[in-house]
Formats: C-alpha cells, sequence, structure tokens
C-alpha cells in the first residue's frame, strides 16, 4: 500500500530528529518530563500528519495544478496564463501558514512592520515572480540568465536595505515554499512544461523545464521584503524590538494539543479552501472532468487537509516548543562556559541539518517529481543525501554566527557568488533543480523547529536578531550541493558515454 511505504519513509526522516534531541534532553540539555512526553506526542502526530499530506498531494494537489497547467497552456494565450498565474500564486501564499506564523515573529521583532503589509508584498512578489517563471518557460528563455539576473537585483536592493531587514529578506523566500505553495507550483509547472514539450524536438525540454519554477517564484519575496524594509527606512518608521526567546505561551500541560486544534484547523482550511475554489473554477471553465476524477481530485484535497491539521498540530504543540528549550539550554552553557558547548552547540546544528531537511513535506514532493520524470535517472535517495549536507552546512555557520554575531551579508555574498560560478559549468536541469530545491528545504520544519532551536540559543547568548537568516542559510546551500550533484552527475554520464563509443569502436 502507498500508505504503508509512505509512513515508512516520514518515520526514516523524522524518528533521527526525534532521537537527536531526547538524547540531547537527557544529557546535555535537560528537559522536564512534561516537555519529552509532548515531544513524543507532537512527533507521532507529525509521522501520520505527514503521511496522510503526501497522499493528499498525490491523490489532489499535484493533479490539479498539472491539469490546471496543461489546460491554459493548450489555450494559446499568454495573458490569460500569466494573469491566472498571479491569482494562484497571491492566494496560495496568502493562505501559506508558514507566512501567518512569518508576519508574527516579525511584527514581534520590529513593531512598525505591519503584517498584512508586509504579507501582501510578499504575495504580490509570489505572484509576479510566478508569472516571470512562466513567460520563461513559454519563451523557452534561459534558467541560468533569468536567475542570474534576479540575484543581481537583490543584492543590489541590499545595498539599500536596512541591515536589519536582510535576513528577514532572504527568510521569507525559504518561508513561502511551504506544505500548500510548493506542490502547486511544481505540479503548475510540470503542467506547462507538458504542452511545452510537445512542441519541442529534444525529448529532454520537458524534463528542463518541469523544473526552476519554485526558484524563480521564491526570488519575489525577497524582492518585495527588501523593498518594503526601504519603504520603511526612508519614512523614519523602522525600529527594533526585543525578540524574545519565546517561552511556554500555552501554560504547559498535555491539553495544548487539543487547545491548538481550532486555530491550526482554522490555518489549514484557509491553506485548502484557495485550492478547492481554484478546482471548482478550473473545472466549470477549463478542465471539464468526469466526475469521478473530480471526486477523487476533492478527496486528495481532503486527505491533504486532515494530514496537514495533524502535521501543525505535532509540530507546534511538541515539537516547536523543545527545539526552543534545548537551543535555550546549550546556547546558554555555551555563553556561559564555552569551549565544549560552544563545539556541542555546533555539532547540534550540523546534526539538526542533516536530518531536519528530510522531514520537510515539500522535499518529498520535489524529489519524487525528479525521481518521476527522469525516469529513475535522478535517485531521490541521492538528491536526499546532498539536500541533507548543504543544511547541515547551514545550520553549522547559523550556530557560528549565533556564538559570533558576524554579519550574514558575510555568508550570503560568497556563497550565491560561488552558486553562480557553478552555474557555469552546471547542466540546466540541476541548475533549475538546485534552486528549487532551496526553496523546499526551508519548509515548516525549518520555519518552526529549527528557527525556534536557533532563537532560543541566539537569546541566550545575547544575540537578540541573530537568529533571522537561518532560514535563508538553509535556502542557499542547496543551490550549491545540487549544483555540485549536477557537475559529478554530467561528468559521470559523459564517462559512460566515451567508453560506450570506445567499445563500439573496439568492435
Amino acid at each position: 500500500m502507498d500508505f504503508l511505504k509512505k509512513m515508512k519513509e516520514t518515520m526514516t526522516s523524522v524518528l533521527p530528529v526525534m532521537l537527536i534531541v531526547l538524547v540531547l534532553g537527557f544529557t546535555a540539555a535537560p528537559l522536564s518530563p512534561q516537555t519529552i512526553i509532548r515531544f513524543i506526542i507532537g512527533g507521532l502526530l507529525l509521522i501520520v500528519g505527514l503521511t496522510i499530506f503526501l497522499l493528499g498531494v498525490e491523490i489532489g494537489i499535484q493533479p490539479i495544478g498539472e491539469m490546471s497547467g496543461a489546460a491554459l497552456t493548450s489555450r494559446r494565450s499568454l495573458p490569460l496564463l500569466l494573469g491566472v498565474a498571479f491569482i494562484i500564486g497571491f492566494l496560495v501564499t496568502v493562505a501559506e501558514p508558514d507566512i501567518q506564523v512569518f508576519g508574527d515573529q516579525i511584527h514581534s521583532a520590529f513593531h512598525a512592520v505591519n503584517k498584512l503589509h508586509l504579507i501582501g508584498m510578499i504575495a504580490a512578489g509570489v505572484g509576479l515572480f510566478l508569472m516571470l517563471a512562466l513567460m520563461r518557460t513559454m519563451l523557452n528563455f534561459s534558467i541560468k540568465i533569468t536567475l542570474l539576473v534576479c540575484y543581481v537585483l537583490i543584492f543590489a536592493l541590499t545595498c539599500f536595505a536596512p541591515k536589519e531587514f536582510i535576513g528577514i529578506a532572504f527568510d521569507s523566500g525559504g518561508a513561502t515554499t511551504g506544505p500548500m505553495t510548493v506542490p502547486f507550483i511544481l505540479a503548475l509547472g510540470v503542467g506547462v512544461s507538458s504542452v511545452r514539450a510537445a512542441r519541442c524536438k529534444d525529448g529532454s525540454c520537458q524534463e528542463e523545464n518541469s523544473f526552476g519554477f519554485t526558484g524563480v517564484t521564491s526570488v519575489g519575496p525577497v524582492m518585495a521584503v527588501l523593498i518594503y524594509g526601504i519603504l520603511l527606512k526612508s519614512g523614519g518608521a523602522l525600529e527594533a524590538a526585543a525578540v524574545q526567546s519565546g517561552g511556554a505561551a500555552d501554560g504547559g500541560g498535555l491539553g495544548i494539543f487539543i487547545r491548538l486544534l481550532p486555530s491550526v484547523l482554522e490555518e489549514s482550511l484557509l491553506s485548502i479552501a484557495p485550492l478547492a475554489v481554484l478546482l471548482a473554477v478550473f473545472q466549470l471553465l477549463l478542465l471539464k472532468m468526469p466526475p469521478r476524477q473530480v471526486i477523487r481530485m476533492a478527496f486528495g484535497l481532503l486527505w491533504s487537509f486532515i494530514g496537514l491539521t495533524l502535521f501543525l498540530v505535532g509540530v507546534n504543540g511538541g515539537f516547536m516548543q523543545a527545539g526552543r528549550e534545548v537551543g535555550v539550554i546549550l546556547g546558554t552553557k555555551a555563553a556561559e562556559l564555552g569551549g565544549g558547548w560552544s563545539f556541542l552547540l555546533i555539532a547540534t546544528g550540523l546534526c539538526m541539518g542533516a536530518i531536519v531537511v528530510c522531514a520537510e513535506p515539500a522535499v518529498w514532493v520535489l524529489t519524487e517529481q525528479v525521481e518521476s520524470l527522469s525516469r529513475g535517472a535522478i535517485k531521490r535517495k541521492l538528491m536526499l543525501v546532498f539536500l541533507s549536507i548543504g543544511s547541515a552546512v547551514a545550520i553549522g555557520l547559523a550556530m557560528l554566527r549565533v556564538l559570533y554575531g558576524f554579519s550574514l551579508m558575510r555568508i550570503l555574498v560568497p556563497g550565491y557568488a560561488f552558486a553562480m560560478i557553478l552555474m557555469l559549468f552546471c547542466p540546466n536541469l540541476f541548475t533549475a533543480l538546485a534552486f528549487d530545491s532551496g526553496g523546499v528545504a526551508s519548509g515548516p520544519i525549518t520555519s518552526t523547529f529549527v528557527l525556534a532551536f536557533t532563537l532560543g540559543a541566539s537569546h541566550a547568548c545575547s544575540g537578540n536578531s541573530d537568529a533571522f537568516g537561518v532560514i535563508a542559510l538553509v535556502a542557499m546551500t542547496p543551490l550549491i550541493a545540487i549544483q555540485i550533484l549536477g557537475i559529478l552527475y554530467d561528468f559521470r554520464k559523459k564517462a559512460i558515454n566515451r567508453r560506450m563509443e570506445l567499445l563500439e569502436q573496439w568492435r
């Protein structure tokens, strides 16, 4: 059964995270029995929720995106395709649970930031750059040139933006690529590319053009938040508040899972509702599917809703609090004692980074799609290994920044410059995959568990805003890791082709 297969996959991803926290919770960073019990219950809910969510994505969300993209492209009306893409990007982003949480975190750090204005800017950025991603595919424009121009503009804007907003802006690019946005954007891209492939002479056209949508789209929020920060700075309204480490706001007890349920149900409903509306509208105007297929997709959306609800209850009820407390304890000991405790904090970040990325829902969606479209040539497990390495380096660097307080730009500028240099040697497909992976690696677990851990450590080390930027680092390192994978893959492929040519000559 698919359910049992996916359950096994999610358990393989999540249980190592739980093991690290439990080992620390009983040794170096002692946690209360109540926190540990909540963490275990939250982990079980996360495993079940993620399994059900992925089944729902496979049955409902991916088919909607693929069929809608194909139907819109077949109409041969670029204005229609782009207009609908903007609406889709805007609505799905506004409904993304990660963005709601992200907006609250930014408002708590900067009182001048209006949450609704911030979310509106981010959603508009997603909509506009989803249009750009689709236009690039329709016009068959180079993914590498598109990304290069986008990031040159981003780093030009950082020269004028407030320093405090740079980490937040890059974090927003990762926060938008959550469990709702990524599957739909990926599926929409596959649908558009499938129609484009029919007009291509080369069979690899669809494979290359199916990816890069998330990578290009995630540029929009970064630009939007940088512009928003520049506007606040010019108006003299920007003022930082103390970032709280966040204690247990729920008052303790296992009842937190019940108390969270109403708000999480609302968040999940807001996430699924736009997709349900889009399915209804597209069915009436574009798709005209038989009732049986519509019912199947509706059940897929229902499963996604149930899975997302369980997932968020588990993360917010157990995972996030445990991560925050472990961060506070290790950060306090590192600040007071240094030495081995500083090393332990960095090592914990490395281990968490290597494991947490594999528990992100969107990572599983992307790697499944890559393996499927490449007909097994690009193995999911190999991509997960490289993503894990990249994420480990990212969170390790974030811990170094928490300890020593150096500027985020000292990492981002050389990191993105190296990623741009790698584009010169990397196949187009892997460049697109790399920038997509940067978005999907920084999903809800990173935005909750890892950010909570980093906030706790940062607060303990008296670095109030050093936690902002950890999502940006997690989003950056896959750009390097996956492109290195692509260069190695291309080298191996060429070596095999040369051997085949030599064998034919000898015959």
